[in-house]
């Protein structure tokens, strides 16, 4: 991975960035289609709570997940991409009040074969030391979307699952840590 990318804000040091949320999901299928599935604005939208990957196919290209009226939900940066095995993004919110603000976070997915299956392992980095209400969002969000990603290329039918919108705690915990700042702290 590069250890070092550009972006609006400036250069951002991949190095600082750690694990904050980890999933591991099997899926029988092969790396090809689970990367084509996970770079399909078509298939995305199925599995992704109406979300359409945009994505530049190149080390730092343009990344967004845009909502179904076309605004964009996440924007960022690619920072690896190298199919069909390991496709990293910078991600950061765009369309919440106050994630703007926030420091942008890792999103990475690495495909391994496991026999005749894929193990899909998606890892969720950040820089900070971010609250636990603001990765509950994601602990709560990345299990659906990877369940249903699971299900669309098993069985060609995403879950119906509702998005229940974030957790309680997590709005509040946003809008202190903008407040507050405390990756300028070297938090």
């Amino acid at each position: 991975m590069a250890q070092s990318y550009e972006r609006g804000r400036g250069m951002i040091d991949i190095e600082r960035f750690r694990p904050g949320t980890v999933y591991v999901t099997y899926i029988v299928a092969t790396p090809e289609n689970v990367w084509q599935a996970m770079i399909d604005p078509a298939f995305t939208r199925q599995f992704f709570f109406g979300l359409a990957v945009d994505i530049e196919p190149r080390v730092g290209g343009a990344f967004k997940l845009l909502m179904p009226d076309g605004s964009v939900h996440v924007s960022g940066k690619v920072i690896d991409w190298s199919p069909p095995r390991r496709l990293c993004v910078s991600w950061l919110v765009a369309v919440m009040k106050g994630f703007g603000e926030l420091p942008e976070c890792l999103v990475s997915y690495s495909i391994e074969p496991a026999g005749g299956s894929v193990r899909l392992t998606m890892t969720e980095s950040h820089s900070w030391a971010i609250p636990e209400e603001i990765l509950q969002g994601g602990r709560i969000g990345w299990p659906k979307i990877l369940s249903s990603l699971k299900s669309l290329l098993e069985t060609g039918q995403a879950l119906r699952i509702e998005n229940s919108g974030p957790p309680v705690g997590f709005i509040e915990a946003v809008q202190t840590a903008v407040s507050e700042k405390p990756w300028l702290r070297g938090s």
